[in-house]
């Protein structure tokens, strides 16, 4: 993501259809926590740095990081976060288990209770 050689739009491309499938696979089931959102902030802002690279101050002329309001004009504008992305999956996913049938599996473990009760006190060593 680095090399010169391939251009900003490309490497973006790259970035859409091969990193960012990675990175959502299964993330429907993820329970995602505000520890986790920030990882992912972070990896997507890592990715975008990687891509964009450094910029020349226009006051000192030094070269120096992108900060993330400047990450966030250049590629977030065009699509959203990634963080929204997992919810908006997330939320797309209730739906279809919402409409599942009563019968299957994943719909009975999302609106069914456990019988019975637990033990008190520690689990048993086995």
């Amino acid at each position: 993501m680095s090399s010169r050689l391939l251009s900003k739009n490309l490497k973006i491309k790259l970035y859409r259809t091969i990193i960012l499938p990675l990175v959502f696979y299964e993330c429907e089931t993820w329970s995602l926590t505000l520890r986790e959102e920030r990882k992912s902030r972070v990896f997507e802002n890592m990715v975008l740095r990687r891509i964009f690279g450094p910029r020349r101050d226009e006051v000192t002329g030094e070269w120096r990081r992108l900060h993330n309001e400047e990450l966030n004009d250049l590629y977030v504008n065009s699509s959203p976060n990634i963080v929204r992305v997992i919810k908006s999956r997330r939320m797309r996913w209730a739906g279809h288990m919402a409409r599942m049938g009563e019968e299957r599996g994943v719909y009975r473990v999302l609106v069914g209770k456990p019988e019975g009760r637990r033990p008190l006190g520690r689990p048993r060593r086995r």
